[in-house]
């Protein structure tokens, strides 16, 4: 079985362990919840305190110039990360009113198709949003969630587009990027991808997969804060002939002529609705400064050492406790690990009062999510033994962690 000591040598010959000193984290906790909110790195401080105290502070109305492109600069920073060429990565909003602008435009694409295919366990956000543009289309359009194992049985030449999550936020399972997107357009539909629990954990490659369009958050994996603006990415085969559905004006060709009219600016730039946060902006620009420096290669190398450290020390140390959620396959398998359990939610606030910090997804879930830039695999090691402690303790049985907390 691993050691501890096996750990600690494994962390002294990690390429990415220098990362780890980038970010600010309590030393007496073991951060596994990166995946609902990345921690903040020393990066994002010095550029939010550049925006306020000199761009704001000292340029007042005068920053706006170079505020205006910040939404494209940022997105050219995402951009090798999922893959995309230059020019084709926004970001602006956040992911449910970026998904409501690429489902609007991607519907007027098939206009005489009237099915849109979801998952039946994606999201609920994006179930909502899915519905909800279907109702705005302009004519009939029917959603089916259904179970995604079943997607080639669905898919007809009524379907006009498809909408999928690549990695599931409970379980963790990771879907076939290229070849779901290639039955998707055998059948004459658009794809559409969710890389929420995507960006900034393994590698994405949006360009050899023929990707239509793509939408994901700035909070997770890429560190970007609480509330950080997420992207979105169209092809540039596309541009030219989609429209934006929540035009704005700095979506208009020329913004400060303020003309009656909507005159959609060229490129990605269209996809542009209102004022950026500019604050938020700059936050995340920050925090991506850790991705110039490694490789999304080495990233998911790591990440998949790290999920294979904690699936064996738990069968190990706690056979048959759990339910494995999470495919085991690693051509499956994104970078988190889910265990069910019917007490999770108990186990969950037991292990975060003791310094370990995961969340709980209903039904039965405990999650945790496997960072590489900040995560070392002896914290891999201690949470198990945690988790053994609660477990044998009955910790988790108190009283006070059967009460749901608003935030789980």
């Amino acid at each position: 079985m691993t050691s501890r000591e096996d750990c600690l040598a494994r962390d002294g010959a990690d390429s990415l362990a220098p990362l780890r000193e980038r970010f600010t984290l309590n030393a007496d906790e073991i951060y596994l919840d990166g995946n609902s909110l990345g921690p903040v790195s020393r990066s994002v401080a010095s550029r939010v305190k550049e925006v306020i105290e000199n761009q704001w502070a000292r340029g007042l109305v005068r920053s706006w110039g170079p505020w205006m492109d910040r939404p494209l600069s940022v997105g050219e920073r995402i951009a090798p990360l999922i893959g995309a060429r230059p020019g084709e990565v926004l970001v602006a909003d956040t992911l449910t009113i970026l998904l409501a602008k690429l489902i609007g435009a991607a519907l007027a694409q098939r206009p005489h198709r009237h099915v849109v295919i979801t998952d039946a366990l994606n999201f609920h956000s994006d179930l909502y949003i899915v519905e909800a543009m279907a109702k705005l289309a302009g004519r009939p359009i029917s959603v089916k969630a259904i179970d995604r194992n079943t997607l080639a049985d669905e898919l007809d030449d009524d379907v006009a587009l498809v909408m999928l999550t690549h990695v599931d936020f409970r379980s963790g399972e990771m879907l076939d990027l290229a070849g779901v997107t290639a039955q998707v357009h055998e059948a004459g539909a658009l794809m559409l991808w969710d890389f929420a629990h995507s960006t900034g954990a393994v590698p994405l490659d949006v360009e050899g997969a023929l990707v239509d369009f793509a939408a994901g958050c700035g909070y997770k994996y890429l560190n970007g804060g609480p509330g950080s603006p997420a992207f979105l990415y169209v092809r540039s085969a596309w541009q030219e002939f989609l429209n934006n559905p929540l035009p704005g004006w700095l979506g208009h060709a020329r913004p400060f002529d303020f003309e009656p009219t909507f005159d959609a600016a060229p490129g990605i730039r269209k996809f542009m609705t209102s004022s950026p946060s500019i604050i938020a902006l700059a936050a995340l620009d920050g925090a991506l400064d850790v991705f110039d420096d490694v490789s999304m290669n080495d990233v998911r190398r790591k990440s998949l050492a790290l999920t294979d450290l904690f699936l064996d020390l738990v069968d190990t140390r706690l056979p048959g406790v759990f339910e494995v959620v999470t495919p085991r396959e690693h051509a499956r398998r994104g970078s988190q690990v889910a265990l069910a359990h019917p007490e999770a939610y108990g186990i969950v606030q037991a292990l975060i009062a003791r310094g370990v910090v995961g969340d709980f997804r209903a039904p039965d879930v405990a999650r945790f999510g496997f960072t590489p830039l900040y995560l070392r695999f002896v914290d891999v090691y201690d949470a198990v033994e945690v988790l053994v402690d609660v477990l044998a303790s009955g910790a988790h049985q108190d009283p006070k962690f059967a009460v749901r907390n608003p935030v789980t």
